[in-house]
Protein backbone atom coordinates (compact mmCIF):
# COMPACT_ATOMS: atom_id res chain seq x y z
CA UNK A 1 0.00 0.00 0.00
CA UNK A 2 2.85 2.39 0.81
CA UNK A 3 4.34 1.77 -2.65
CA UNK A 4 1.00 2.56 -4.29
CA UNK A 5 0.66 5.73 -2.23
CA UNK A 6 4.21 6.80 -3.13
CA UNK A 7 3.60 6.23 -6.84
CA UNK A 8 0.27 8.08 -6.72
CA UNK A 9 1.75 11.09 -4.90
CA UNK A 10 4.77 11.30 -7.20
CA UNK A 11 2.48 11.14 -10.20
CA UNK A 12 0.54 14.09 -8.82
CA UNK A 13 3.44 16.24 -7.65
CA UNK A 14 5.75 15.59 -10.62
CA UNK A 15 4.11 18.32 -12.68
CA UNK A 16 3.50 21.03 -10.08
CA UNK A 17 1.76 23.35 -12.51
CA UNK A 18 -0.74 20.63 -13.43
CA UNK A 19 -1.23 19.81 -9.74
CA UNK A 20 -1.95 23.47 -8.92
CA UNK A 21 -4.46 23.63 -11.77
CA UNK A 22 -6.16 20.51 -10.44
CA UNK A 23 -6.32 21.96 -6.94
CA UNK A 24 -7.80 25.21 -8.23
CA UNK A 25 -10.56 23.29 -9.98
CA UNK A 26 -11.37 21.18 -6.93
CA UNK A 27 -11.21 24.07 -4.45
CA UNK A 28 -13.36 26.29 -6.66
CA UNK A 29 -15.97 23.56 -6.98
CA UNK A 30 -16.10 22.73 -3.26
CA UNK A 31 -16.20 26.39 -2.20
CA UNK A 32 -19.00 27.04 -4.71
CA UNK A 33 -21.12 24.23 -3.26
CA UNK A 34 -20.17 25.19 0.30
CA UNK A 35 -21.28 28.80 -0.13
CA UNK A 36 -24.55 27.86 -1.86
CA UNK A 37 -25.45 25.31 0.82
CA UNK A 38 -24.29 27.71 3.55
CA UNK A 39 -26.62 30.39 2.21
CA UNK A 40 -29.47 27.89 2.15
CA UNK A 41 -28.84 26.88 5.77
CA UNK A 42 -28.35 30.50 6.86
CA UNK A 43 -31.67 31.43 5.30
CA UNK A 44 -33.43 28.51 6.97
CA UNK A 45 -32.00 29.43 10.36
CA UNK A 46 -32.77 33.14 10.03
CA UNK A 47 -36.48 32.65 9.29
CA UNK A 48 -36.97 30.68 12.52
CA UNK A 49 -34.77 32.72 14.85
CA UNK A 50 -37.68 33.93 17.01
CA UNK A 51 -39.16 30.46 17.33
CA UNK A 52 -35.75 29.06 18.23
CA UNK A 53 -35.32 31.55 21.09
CA UNK A 54 -38.84 31.45 22.47
CA UNK A 55 -39.32 29.59 25.73
CA UNK A 56 -42.44 27.66 24.70
CA UNK A 57 -43.52 24.05 24.48
CA UNK A 58 -46.56 24.80 22.33
CA UNK A 59 -47.69 27.65 20.09
CA UNK A 60 -51.40 28.47 19.79
CA UNK A 61 -51.87 30.19 16.44
CA UNK A 62 -54.67 31.52 14.23
CA UNK A 63 -55.77 28.78 11.87
CA UNK A 64 -53.57 28.69 8.79
CA UNK A 65 -50.78 30.87 10.21
CA UNK A 66 -47.74 30.12 8.09
CA UNK A 67 -44.87 31.72 9.99
CA UNK A 68 -43.90 33.83 12.99
CA UNK A 69 -44.51 37.07 11.09
CA UNK A 70 -48.03 36.10 9.98
CA UNK A 71 -50.36 39.06 10.78
CA UNK A 72 -53.42 36.90 11.65
CA UNK A 73 -54.99 37.35 15.09
CA UNK A 74 -56.86 35.17 17.57
CA UNK A 75 -59.13 35.81 20.56
CA UNK A 76 -57.01 36.54 23.61
CA UNK A 77 -59.70 35.00 25.86
CA UNK A 78 -58.44 31.64 24.70
CA UNK A 79 -55.53 32.20 27.03
CA UNK A 80 -57.77 31.89 30.11
CA UNK A 81 -59.20 28.57 28.94
CA UNK A 82 -55.78 27.14 28.16
CA UNK A 83 -54.34 28.27 31.51
CA UNK A 84 -56.87 26.04 33.34
CA UNK A 85 -55.71 22.87 31.56
CA UNK A 86 -53.95 20.53 33.96
CA UNK A 87 -50.21 20.46 33.33
CA UNK A 88 -49.99 23.98 31.84
CA UNK A 89 -47.46 26.13 33.66
CA UNK A 90 -48.10 29.39 31.81
CA UNK A 91 -49.94 30.71 28.76
CA UNK A 92 -48.63 34.07 27.57
CA UNK A 93 -50.17 36.15 24.73
CA UNK A 94 -47.73 37.40 22.14
CA UNK A 95 -48.49 40.44 20.00
CA UNK A 96 -46.50 41.25 16.88
CA UNK A 97 -46.98 43.58 13.96
CA UNK A 98 -45.52 46.16 11.63
CA UNK A 99 -45.31 49.79 12.62
CA UNK A 100 -43.67 53.08 11.65
CA UNK A 101 -40.43 54.22 13.27
CA UNK A 102 -39.72 57.94 12.99
CA UNK A 103 -36.10 59.03 13.33
CA UNK A 104 -35.16 62.30 14.99
CA UNK A 105 -34.39 63.59 11.49
CA UNK A 106 -38.06 63.09 10.59
CA UNK A 107 -37.44 60.14 8.27
CA UNK A 108 -39.82 57.19 8.67
CA UNK A 109 -38.87 53.50 8.31
CA UNK A 110 -40.94 50.34 8.89
CA UNK A 111 -40.16 48.12 11.89
CA UNK A 112 -41.51 44.83 13.19
CA UNK A 113 -42.70 45.04 16.80
CA UNK A 114 -42.40 42.03 19.12
CA UNK A 115 -44.22 42.36 22.44
CA UNK A 116 -44.75 39.83 25.22
CA UNK A 117 -44.77 39.70 29.00
CA UNK A 118 -41.08 40.24 29.69
CA UNK A 119 -41.50 39.24 33.32
CA UNK A 120 -42.54 35.78 32.18
CA UNK A 121 -39.55 35.38 29.88
CA UNK A 122 -41.38 33.47 27.15
CA UNK A 123 -39.88 35.61 24.38
CA UNK A 124 -37.56 38.45 25.20
CA UNK A 125 -34.49 40.08 23.63
CA UNK A 126 -31.53 37.70 23.38
CA UNK A 127 -27.85 38.22 22.58
CA UNK A 128 -28.02 41.43 24.61
CA UNK A 129 -24.70 43.30 24.46
CA UNK A 130 -25.67 46.59 26.13
CA UNK A 131 -28.39 47.88 28.41
CA UNK A 132 -30.83 46.04 30.63
CA UNK A 133 -33.83 43.96 29.50
CA UNK A 134 -35.89 44.43 32.72
CA UNK A 135 -36.00 48.20 32.09
CA UNK A 136 -38.18 47.51 29.05
CA UNK A 137 -41.08 47.16 31.48
CA UNK A 138 -40.55 50.70 32.79
CA UNK A 139 -42.20 53.20 30.47
CA UNK A 140 -41.92 53.54 26.70
CA UNK A 141 -38.67 51.64 26.30
CA UNK A 142 -37.47 49.43 23.46
CA UNK A 143 -34.67 47.06 22.52
CA UNK A 144 -33.11 47.09 19.03
CA UNK A 145 -30.29 45.29 17.24
CA UNK A 146 -27.11 47.20 16.62
CA UNK A 147 -26.90 46.00 13.02
CA UNK A 148 -29.85 48.35 12.35
CA UNK A 149 -28.45 51.45 14.07
CA UNK A 150 -28.04 53.38 10.82
CA UNK A 151 -31.47 52.31 9.59
CA UNK A 152 -33.14 53.40 12.84
CA UNK A 153 -31.08 56.54 13.33
CA UNK A 154 -29.85 55.51 16.79
CA UNK A 155 -26.40 55.07 18.29
CA UNK A 156 -27.09 52.90 21.31
CA UNK A 157 -28.65 52.97 24.75
CA UNK A 158 -30.23 56.35 25.47
CA UNK A 159 -31.16 57.15 21.87
CA UNK A 160 -34.75 58.20 21.20
CA UNK A 161 -37.25 57.97 18.35
CA UNK A 162 -41.01 57.69 17.80
CA UNK A 163 -43.28 54.72 17.06
CA UNK A 164 -46.68 55.74 15.71
CA UNK A 165 -46.26 59.20 17.21
CA UNK A 166 -45.20 57.91 20.66
CA UNK A 167 -41.71 58.73 21.87
CA UNK A 168 -39.59 55.71 22.78
CA UNK A 169 -36.13 55.27 24.27
CA UNK A 170 -33.58 52.55 23.55
CA UNK A 171 -32.64 50.79 26.81
CA UNK A 172 -31.20 47.52 25.47
CA UNK A 173 -29.11 46.58 22.43
CA UNK A 174 -28.84 43.11 20.89
CA UNK A 175 -26.39 41.69 18.37
CA UNK A 176 -27.27 39.41 15.47
CA UNK A 177 -31.09 39.48 15.59
CA UNK A 178 -31.80 40.15 11.95
CA UNK A 179 -34.88 39.67 9.83
CA UNK A 180 -34.75 38.06 6.40
CA UNK A 181 -37.30 40.62 5.24
CA UNK A 182 -34.75 43.29 6.34
CA UNK A 183 -37.38 44.96 8.56
CA UNK A 184 -35.74 45.59 11.97
CA UNK A 185 -37.14 43.74 14.98
CA UNK A 186 -38.04 46.03 17.91
CA UNK A 187 -38.76 44.42 21.29
CA UNK A 188 -41.24 46.09 23.65
CA UNK A 189 -43.16 45.15 26.77
CA UNK A 190 -46.66 43.71 26.50
CA UNK A 191 -48.32 46.78 28.03
CA UNK A 192 -47.12 48.99 25.15
CA UNK A 193 -47.21 46.69 22.15
CA UNK A 194 -50.89 47.24 21.28
CA UNK A 195 -50.39 51.00 21.10
CA UNK A 196 -47.47 50.54 18.71
CA UNK A 197 -49.15 47.98 16.44
CA UNK A 198 -52.81 49.00 16.62
CA UNK A 199 -53.83 45.53 17.80
CA UNK A 200 -57.23 45.41 19.56
CA UNK A 201 -57.22 44.66 23.29
CA UNK A 202 -59.11 41.40 22.80
CA UNK A 203 -56.73 40.06 20.16
CA UNK A 204 -53.27 38.48 20.15
CA UNK A 205 -50.99 37.11 17.46
CA UNK A 206 -50.32 33.85 19.29
CA UNK A 207 -50.20 32.30 22.74
CA UNK A 208 -47.02 30.71 24.05
CA UNK A 209 -47.62 27.75 26.34
CA UNK A 210 -45.12 26.28 28.76
CA UNK A 211 -45.74 23.05 30.63
CA UNK A 212 -45.07 22.09 34.21
CA UNK A 213 -42.04 19.87 34.68
CA UNK A 214 -44.11 16.79 35.55
CA UNK A 215 -46.76 17.25 32.83
CA UNK A 216 -47.68 14.53 30.35
CA UNK A 217 -46.80 16.29 27.11
CA UNK A 218 -49.07 14.36 24.77
CA UNK A 219 -52.00 14.41 27.17
CA UNK A 220 -51.74 18.18 27.71
CA UNK A 221 -51.38 18.76 23.97
CA UNK A 222 -54.63 16.88 23.34
CA UNK A 223 -56.42 18.81 26.09
CA UNK A 224 -55.26 22.18 24.74
CA UNK A 225 -56.36 21.28 21.23
CA UNK A 226 -59.79 20.40 22.61
CA UNK A 227 -59.98 23.92 24.09
CA UNK A 228 -58.51 25.74 21.09
CA UNK A 229 -61.57 25.75 18.83
CA UNK A 230 -60.60 27.17 15.43
CA UNK A 231 -57.06 27.96 16.55
CA UNK A 232 -54.16 25.62 15.82
CA UNK A 233 -51.85 24.18 18.47
CA UNK A 234 -48.35 23.31 17.27
CA UNK A 235 -45.24 22.14 19.06
CA UNK A 236 -42.19 24.36 18.63
CA UNK A 237 -40.70 21.83 16.20
CA UNK A 238 -43.89 21.76 14.13
CA UNK A 239 -44.11 25.54 14.00
CA UNK A 240 -40.43 25.78 13.11
CA UNK A 241 -40.85 23.28 10.31
CA UNK A 242 -43.95 25.05 8.95
CA UNK A 243 -42.30 28.46 9.04
CA UNK A 244 -39.14 27.19 7.35
CA UNK A 245 -41.14 25.38 4.66
CA UNK A 246 -43.18 28.51 3.96
CA UNK A 247 -40.17 30.78 3.54
CA UNK A 248 -37.96 28.25 1.77
CA UNK A 249 -40.49 26.82 -0.65
CA UNK A 250 -43.71 28.84 -0.41
CA UNK A 251 -42.14 32.16 -1.38
CA UNK A 252 -39.69 30.94 -4.01
CA UNK A 253 -36.72 32.62 -2.33
CA UNK A 254 -35.56 29.45 -0.63
CA UNK A 255 -36.23 27.40 -3.75
CA UNK A 256 -33.89 29.69 -5.67
CA UNK A 257 -31.16 29.15 -3.08
CA UNK A 258 -31.71 25.39 -3.16
CA UNK A 259 -31.60 25.38 -6.96
CA UNK A 260 -28.36 27.36 -6.77
CA UNK A 261 -26.90 24.77 -4.41
CA UNK A 262 -27.87 21.93 -6.74
CA UNK A 263 -26.45 23.80 -9.73
CA UNK A 264 -23.25 24.36 -7.75
CA UNK A 265 -22.98 20.62 -7.12
CA UNK A 266 -23.48 19.83 -10.81
CA UNK A 267 -21.00 22.46 -11.99
CA UNK A 268 -18.53 21.40 -9.31
CA UNK A 269 -18.73 17.75 -10.31
CA UNK A 270 -18.18 18.59 -13.98
CA UNK A 271 -15.19 20.81 -13.20
CA UNK A 272 -13.56 18.19 -10.98
CA UNK A 273 -14.25 15.42 -13.52
CA UNK A 274 -12.69 17.39 -16.35
CA UNK A 275 -9.71 18.46 -14.27
CA UNK A 276 -8.85 15.01 -12.90
CA UNK A 277 -9.52 13.29 -16.21
CA UNK A 278 -7.16 15.71 -17.94
CA UNK A 279 -4.56 15.16 -15.22
CA UNK A 280 -4.73 11.36 -15.66
CA UNK A 281 -4.70 11.65 -19.42
CA UNK A 282 -1.37 13.50 -19.24
CA UNK A 283 0.14 10.39 -17.59
CA UNK A 284 -1.14 7.81 -20.07
CA UNK A 285 2.38 6.88 -21.11
CA UNK A 286 3.37 6.16 -17.51
CA UNK A 287 0.34 3.90 -17.05
CA UNK A 288 1.10 2.20 -20.37
CA UNK A 289 4.61 1.53 -19.04
CA UNK A 290 3.18 -0.06 -15.90
CA UNK A 291 0.99 -2.32 -18.00
CA UNK A 292 3.93 -3.26 -20.23
CA UNK A 293 5.90 -4.19 -17.09
CA UNK A 294 3.16 -6.60 -16.12
CA UNK A 295 1.27 -4.59 -13.51
CA UNK A 296 -2.25 -5.85 -13.00
CA UNK A 297 -5.29 -3.75 -13.80
CA UNK A 298 -6.21 -3.80 -10.11
CA UNK A 299 -2.84 -2.23 -9.25
CA UNK A 300 -3.31 0.56 -11.80
CA UNK A 301 -6.88 1.13 -10.60
CA UNK A 302 -5.62 1.49 -7.05
CA UNK A 303 -2.98 4.05 -8.08
CA UNK A 304 -5.58 6.18 -9.87
CA UNK A 305 -8.06 5.97 -6.97
CA UNK A 306 -5.31 6.96 -4.54
CA UNK A 307 -4.52 9.96 -6.73
CA UNK A 308 -8.17 10.94 -6.61
CA UNK A 309 -8.27 10.57 -2.81
CA UNK A 310 -5.11 12.66 -2.34
CA UNK A 311 -6.63 15.36 -4.51
CA UNK A 312 -9.86 15.19 -2.52
CA UNK A 313 -8.17 15.51 0.89
CA UNK A 314 -5.88 18.38 -0.08
CA UNK A 315 -8.54 20.21 -2.08
CA UNK A 316 -11.12 19.90 0.68
CA UNK A 317 -8.68 21.10 3.35
CA UNK A 318 -7.98 24.27 1.36
CA UNK A 319 -11.68 24.78 0.60
CA UNK A 320 -12.59 24.32 4.28
CA UNK A 321 -10.11 27.03 5.23
CA UNK A 322 -11.58 29.41 2.67
CA UNK A 323 -15.08 28.51 3.85
CA UNK A 324 -14.26 29.41 7.47
CA UNK A 325 -13.01 32.81 6.31
CA UNK A 326 -16.20 33.39 4.31
CA UNK A 327 -18.33 32.46 7.35
CA UNK A 328 -16.51 35.04 9.47
CA UNK A 329 -16.81 37.70 6.78
CA UNK A 330 -20.58 37.21 6.40
CA UNK A 331 -21.38 36.73 10.11
CA UNK A 332 -22.69 40.31 10.39
CA UNK A 333 -24.29 40.48 6.96
CA UNK A 334 -28.00 40.48 6.12
CA UNK A 335 -27.80 36.79 5.17
CA UNK A 336 -24.93 35.05 6.95
CA UNK A 337 -23.49 31.85 5.55
CA UNK A 338 -23.91 28.97 8.00
CA UNK A 339 -21.63 25.93 7.80
CA UNK A 340 -22.45 23.20 10.29
CA UNK A 341 -20.32 20.13 11.17
CA UNK A 342 -22.68 17.80 9.34
CA UNK A 343 -22.50 20.03 6.25
CA UNK A 344 -18.70 19.85 6.36
CA UNK A 345 -18.89 16.06 6.65
CA UNK A 346 -21.33 15.89 3.73
CA UNK A 347 -19.12 18.17 1.61
CA UNK A 348 -16.07 16.04 2.35
CA UNK A 349 -17.99 12.94 1.29
CA UNK A 350 -19.16 14.78 -1.84
CA UNK A 351 -15.58 15.82 -2.63
CA UNK A 352 -14.38 12.23 -2.31
CA UNK A 353 -17.23 10.97 -4.49
CA UNK A 354 -16.55 13.63 -7.15
CA UNK A 355 -12.84 12.83 -7.23
CA UNK A 356 -13.24 9.05 -7.19
CA UNK A 357 -15.96 9.22 -9.88
CA UNK A 358 -13.60 11.29 -12.00
CA UNK A 359 -10.86 8.77 -11.32
CA UNK A 360 -13.11 5.94 -12.50
CA UNK A 361 -13.68 7.87 -15.71
CA UNK A 362 -9.92 8.04 -16.15
CA UNK A 363 -9.59 4.31 -15.43
CA UNK A 364 -11.86 3.53 -18.37
CA UNK A 365 -9.44 5.41 -20.62
CA UNK A 366 -6.32 3.84 -19.08
CA UNK A 367 -7.46 0.21 -19.45
CA UNK A 368 -7.88 0.80 -23.17
CA UNK A 369 -4.20 1.66 -23.57
CA UNK A 370 -2.22 -0.78 -25.65
CA UNK A 371 0.97 -1.58 -23.68
CA UNK A 372 2.78 -1.85 -27.02
CA UNK A 373 2.62 1.94 -27.33
CA UNK A 374 5.46 2.13 -24.82
CA UNK A 375 7.85 0.52 -27.34
CA UNK A 376 6.71 2.83 -30.11
CA UNK A 377 7.79 6.01 -28.29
Amino acid sequence: MSLVLTLASRNLFHDRLRFVATMVGIVFSVVLVMIQMGLFLGFGRMVTTMIDHASADFWILPKGAKCFEDPSLLDVKLRDRVATVEGVGSAVPLVIGFSDWRLESGEVTPVFIVGSDLRDGSLQPFNVVDGNVPTLTQGANVAVDRSYFDRLGVSGVGSTAEIRGRKVRVVAVTDGIRSFATTPYVFVDQKNVRNYTGTPRDRASSILVRLKSDADREKVLGAIRAQAGDAEVLTSDEFRSRSRSFWLFGTGAGAALFAGAMLGMIVGTVIVAQTLYSSTKDHLNEFATLRAMGSSNAYIYTVIIYQALINAVIGFAIAAGIGSIVVQMTAKSALPIVITPWLMAALFALTVVMCVASGIGAIIRVVRIDPATVFMR
